[in-house]
């Protein structure tokens, strides 16, 4: 008869969250290493089946590592040639048009704020639209000198590191096999099949993770793209593409995204208004599909977690790391939380450490049995 499923009490689950956020505070003194890590991880498991295939086929892992490579530069290299016009002219009309989309959305701002003032009184009553056109006046002046310079100094020492991405990329789909299977040999036999398990749960875990994050992606790029050229926003499947890449950052890159089309569509169409409105009431309605269907299909597979705890992690990543630990906190409690569950299972399982008792009892007698 087997033994039931075990399930992980409050201290378990208390070691595990603070493990998180312990990680997270440690992520965020290297984040030179982190990111390139993360982006590395993206690529490595979104690579790793074609790599499988060939293995399976009798290729080595080196040499299956190898082609794997060389065939995806030479893609990416083949569709950066054939994409550099489409995305030269359209980034050229955004550089082009940045004064005038940042003109189209002060005045969208302003005719809203004016509205709400002659509907709701209380608002009336503040001058909330005299209030707001001050403070963004004032932010216009300071900011080239607060944060341009410090945005080009964080660009120079950035760019290095992110040249670790493709090496550590490409030595994980060679050698990622290798260092599972010394963490396996580390561990005393009866605890073996016990590691493999949790080798497999974890690599199953960010696995499933990064390929859902992936999808969820795709699935956010053409339902806005779709949205934006049926309301008749330039550009769609560029501000699609860029949108649905920034929402990997919760929240906060949402609002980025809604703001950056919210600026486009008022200015396209800067005497109607309703245009803004329609890409905004498209990103909810994006916002619900992802929280209650796309969700659940990709990235909810591998995290299977309460919501409560995902809203309330994702707070605590950005109180302790910021921007990166929006970005990191999920799939990393998500790794740390198989960890704590196996380890858990592992120390209240008496056989598991009766065999280990014995095991070294059997060493003990056998080193010593000449003396």
């Amino acid at each position: 008869m087997s033994s039931p499923r075990y399930q992980p009490g409050p201290l378990v689950w208390c070691a595990i969250l603070a493990a998180t956020c312990l990680l997270l505070f440690l992520f965020q003194k290297v984040l030179w290493l982190v990111v390139p890590l993360l982006f590395a991880l993206v690529s490595y498991y979104l690579v790793l089946p074609l790599k499988q295939r060939l293995v399976l086929a009798g290729v080595s892992h080196a040499t299956a590592a190898i082609i794997v490579s060389a065939g995806i530069l030479a893609v990416l290299g083949l569709a950066m040639v054939l994409a550099t016009p489409w995305l030269g002219a359209q980034l050229a009309a955004l550089q082009a048009g940045g004064g005038r989309y940042y003109e189209g959305g002060m005045r969208f701002l302003s005719e809203t704020l004016v509205w709400l003032e002659g509907h709701v009184s209380f608002i009336a009553r503040a001058r909330l639209s005299e209030q707001v056109a001050a403070g963004i006046g004032e932010f216009n002046q300071t900011f080239s000198q607060r944060y341009l310079a410090d945005a080009a100094m964080q660009a120079a020492v950035w760019f290095p590191s992110l040249l670790l991405i493709p090496f550590i990329a490409f030595f994980m789909l060679r050698d990622g096999w290798r260092f599972k299977r010394l963490l396996s040999n580390a561990v005393p036999n009866a605890f073996f099949e016990r590691t493999l398990y949790l080798l497999d749960q974890l690599d199953r875990t960010a696995r499933g993770y990064f390929q859902g994050l992936l999808k969820l992606t795709v699935l956010d790029a053409v339902c806005l793209a779709a949205g934006l050229w049926f309301i008749g926003v330039s550009s769609p499947l560029l501000l699609g593409v860029v949108t649905a890449v920034m929402a990997w950052i919760p929240y906060v890159g949402s609002i980025g995204g809604c703001l950056l089309v919210v600026l486009v569509a008022a200015t396209d169409f800067p005497d109607s208004p309703s245009v803004a409105y329609a890409a905004i009431g498209l990103f909810i309605a994006v916002r619900m599909l992802d929280d209650f269907v796309f969700m659940p299909l990709t990235v909810g597979k591998s995290l299977k977690m309460h919501p409560l705890l995902t809203v309330l992690m994702i707070f605590a990543g950005g109180a302790i790391a910021g921007v990166a630990g929006l970005v990191l906190v999920l799939p990393l409690l998500g790794i740390v939380m198989v960890t704590g569950e196996t380890l858990g299972a592992v120390l209240s399982e008496p056989r598991l450490r009766a065999r280990h008792r014995h095991a070294k009892a059997l060493l003990q007698a056998k080193v010593t049995v000449d003396l």
